[in-house]
């Protein structure tokens, strides 16, 4: 039987929600999925089936995160991220089962808007920049620029998009996507205007 929380947020019977987690107003949890100790979710969060999220993972508000991911220690994800089906975030570099190394989780940082594609893994010790999109299947091995689309394996520099996901098109370091957004391009960097 599903429960609508005295705390305001959503959770299907089948899921497991461990002491010591915060979780916030609006955000609903689906079947089979485990919120560990520690975690924080902001407000509006969706959170599909078969989600494991901590523990002490940081998960910011309006964030969706599809089926079957995983978000481990040592990832946070802002505002508005978007986790597509069966996506991958890794903790540690070079994992063996007969050698602890949680002491060596090498943080990955998913900025505000940003997008990941179904089926892509994320490396772990990146930075997904602002409104990046990481195409479906794609494997990230270094940092992701704001705005930025990459695809492949390993995933390369594609194009720029807009905070709407369309295409830029750059002519002489200014670009306007056809919802009306404005940017701008310095020294390789791309910023909304």
């Amino acid at each position: 039987m599903s429960r609508q929380t005295a705390k305001g947020y959503f959770v299907h019977a089948s899921a497991f929600i461990d002491d010591g987690v915060k979780i916030g107003k609006g955000t609903t949890i689906w079947h089979v999925s485990h919120i560990m100790k520690g975690s924080i979710l902001g407000k509006g969060c969706k959170i599909g089936q078969n989600v494991v999220i901590g523990p002490n993972a940081r998960i910011g508000s309006n964030v969706k995160i599809q089926n079957n991911v995983s978000v481990y220690e040592g990832v946070e994800l802002e505002d508005h991220v978007f986790c597509g089906p069966s996506m991958v975030f890794t903790n540690v570099i070079n994992p063996r089962s007969e050698i602890i190394r949680m002491h060596e989780i090498r943080k990955t940082l998913v900025k505000r808007g940003a997008s990941m594609g179904a089926n892509c893994t994320i490396v772990c010790g990146n930075t997904i920049g602002r409104y990046a999109f990481v195409g479906a299947g794609s494997v990230v091995t270094r940092d992701v620029p704001d705005y930025a689309l990459v695809v492949g394996v390993p995933a390369r520099f594609a194009g720029w998009v807009c905070e709407c996901s369309d295409r830029l098109k750059f002519r002489k370091n200014r670009a306007e996507c056809p919802c009306g957004k404005k940017y701008t391009m310095r020294n390789g960097k791309v910023a909304r205007t």
